[in-house]
């Protein structure tokens, strides 16, 4: 794609990747709504709150290039080589990413291709889902006594496989918050079941952070055939420990365990 400027003044190109947060516009940082009123261009992502684009420029150039899972609008490369091209002929162009650029958001990667073309780059993080949408649930990652850590992991890798960590995961005492997994649902939930866990909480939250989130909670065993229920896809994320015992649509879940153990 050739793109030409069509006014007199060429800008210094320069390249800002901000973090968008994980839906909800107010959960964008100062510093984002800052960097975004002094773009020339925006690319935005699909999970990115259409909201944000209000605080850049009227006159701003406005590009979706929607990334989500199971639907990739543009590949990488073309990402890639529109944020170059933009840069080079309007100036300061906002990467503006779902969640935080450098969590599963190959924020690297178009890092080193500003690199390679001596453009200046900078990022603004921003609040990642694998944190934000079980906190805004009550889900906390850690708790003392239930969980001393916690892995946020991929479903599935480039290739299309689960990821291996996820098996040794599944081993530890840690909280597991697995992203772009919903569609290997059951193959994850088991992971977990082959370790033994088929008991352990397990959550499904659609939307997070959205005004039509959903969430699903169950155990390991049975969340799979929970969500189909409910009918979650993506976008969602899963959250696997003993910290999702702690939510409220859980107690009767522990009760009815506790009360099958006394039978």
């Amino acid at each position: 794609m050739i793109i030409t400027q069509t006014t007199n003044s060429i800008k210094e190109p320069r390249i800002t990747l901000v973090g968008a947060g994980p839906g909800d516009a107010e959960l964008i940082s100062i510093k984002g709504v800052r960097v975004l009123k002094s773009a020339d261009v925006v690319l935005y992502d699909a999970l990115v709150n259409c909201e944000l684009l209000q605080f850049a420029p009227e006159n701003a150039i406005k590009v979706f290039v929607g990334k989500r899972s199971g639907d990739h609008s543009y590949s990488q490369q073309a990402v890639n080589k529109l944020m170059i091209d933009y840069a080079l002929n309007y100036g300061h162009v906002v990467r503006l990413k779902g969640g935080d650029p450098f969590v599963f958001g190959r924020g690297f990667e178009e890092l080193e291709m500003a690199a390679s073309y001596s453009i200046p780059a900078e990022v603004v993080p921003g609040i990642s889902s694998s944190i934000s949408v079980p906190a805004l649930q009550g889900i906390p990652l850690t708790h003392r006594g239930a969980s001393e850590s916690f892995w946020v992991i991929t479903g599935t890798t480039s290739s299309g496989e689960i990821s291996k960590d996820l098996y040794a995961a599944a081993k530890s005492n840690a909280t597991v918050v697995v992203l772009m997994g919903i569609k290997r649902l059951k193959d994850i939930a088991d992971i977990f079941i082959a370790a033994g866990k088929h008991r352990l909480p397990a959550a499904v939250i659609q939307n997070g952070t959205m005004e039509n989130e959903k969430i699903v909670v169950a155990t390991a065993g049975t969340i799979f055939e929970s969500a189909q229920d409910q009918k979650i896809d993506s976008p969602a994320l899963i959250v696997f420990g003993e910290v999702v015992g702690l939510h409220s649509l859980f107690q009767p879940i522990k009760a009815f365990y506790e009360f099958s153990e006394q039978e």
